[in-house]
């Protein structure tokens, strides 16, 4: 009798048909040698790409060091990190709170939001990714098919992100936040324009609703600015970051006003955030990518990409930066296979026909034109 030998790893991925073993730059090799042009950086997590010597001597010096600490003592790489995290951020006497993930870093914005306004609700974006788990999954917009918990933790007033009037109509004085992403990344890289983000920032200052930023995909460059709030001409209340702050280790981090960090002892609380490992990763990554040529570069290249992306025979790109939606006219699943198999790694998005790119932001010009090639090539093959 023959079995099939299955993984004991819960299947919560559909998992492309490659194992990938290294990676060097932009790229990546599987196990039969094959190279791969990573345009979708570990779902947006490889700023500066793989192998970077300052970013990979930074870990293995301070893993020689010290691994783990408990934040119940100082640790100096701890201390330097989030000072300059907080040198670098837009909130004014901005005070910091170093987690584990994205949707960790949702939960604790939206605790210190309840806690300081003592209002019940929140009023979030339709098309909205926050995270899995269950206050940042009820802000979700598509967890219906997934949620599985009894009961949600608060009521959330659902607002169109092209709408002013629901705006004005549900963001009121119950509510304790309105959360948005300035780029809705698991959408398809969808802009929030200027004027709504204008608009979202009075209709909150006046109602005495906290204003929070979900940066986890748009920051910390990716955008073309350190934070894409930047581009919006708004300060936000609270900032959460994640996914690119390390480079590729498990991080991420609440960036708040002073005031509405004044809550008793113990009511925040992590073990494994802010660990000396993961805090040499991310001063690393911030010193790189706060420099502003290193953005210009960004922004330039971008451009250059969106360009080509256009005159290739995409419908139309939406995004800023490195965080792209390639918006064509057919299903984006048959084009991303095809790309696959001509080496090249890009992400899905909601919306069945957008392709998402989330590459590197170290991702060159020459590299750029490697991609539009096969892009060309692929949606030739894949004429009607």
């Amino acid at each position: 009798m023959v079995t099939t030998q299955t993984s004991p790893e819960i299947p919560v991925y559909r998992r492309l048909p490659i194992q990938i073993v290294s990676g060097n730059g932009c790229q990546v090799t599987d196990n039969t040698g094959k190279t791969y042009l990573d345009l979708y950086g570990g779902h947006a997590v490889a700023a500066l790409g793989y192998n970077h010597p300052e970013l990979t001597k930074s870990i293995a010096d301070q893993t020689a060091k010290l691994v783990i600490q408990s934040n119940a003592v100082d640790v100096p790489i701890r201390e330097e990190a989030i000072a300059l995290l907080a040198s670098l951020s837009p909130i004014p006497n901005t005070q910091v709170f170093m987690v584990n993930s994205g949707a960790e870093a949702v939960e604790n914005a939206l605790r210190l939001a309840f806690l300081h306004t003592k209002r019940p609700r929140i009023a979030a974006l339709k098309g909205a990714f926050h995270g899995r788990s269950a206050a940042a999954a009820a802000i979700t917009d598509y967890h219906d098919a997934w949620y599985a918990f009894p009961n949600k933790p608060f009521e959330v007033d659902w607002i169109d992100p092209t709408s002013l009037e629901d705006l004005e109509e549900k963001i009121t004085d119950q509510t304790a936040a309105f959360i948005f992403e300035p780029i809705q990344g698991v959408a398809g890289a969808i802009d929030i324009s200027y004027e709504f983000a204008q608009h979202a920032a009075k209709i909150c200052r006046e109602r005495d609703a906290l204003l929070i930023a979900d940066e986890i995909q748009s920051g910390i460059g990716r955008s073309g600015t350190l934070f894409a709030t930047e581009q919006l001409g708004i300060t936000p209340d609270i900032t959460t970051l994640a996914k690119s702050l390390a480079g590729g280790l498990p991080v991420s981090a609440v960036l708040a006003k002073q005031e509405f960090c004044q809550v008793p002892i113990g009511t925040l609380g992590t073990t494994f955030g802010g660990g000396p490992v993961v805090c040499a990763a991310m001063k690393v990554v911030l010193e790189t990518v706060s420099k502003q040529e290193f953005l210009n570069q960004v922004k330039a290249n971008s451009s250059y990409l969106i360009q080509l992306c256009l005159a290739s025979g995409i419908q139309s790109v939406t995004g800023k930066g490195y965080l792209l939606g390639l918006h064509l006219d057919q299903p984006a699943g048959p084009l991303r296979q095809t790309l696959l198999e001509k080496g090249f790694l890009t992400g899905d998005a909601k919306n069945p026909n957008v392709i998402r790119l989330l590459p590197p932001l170290i991702l060159t010009k020459a590299e750029i034109d490697l991609f539009i090639q096969a892009l060309v090539e692929t949606l030739k093959e894949h004429q009607a």
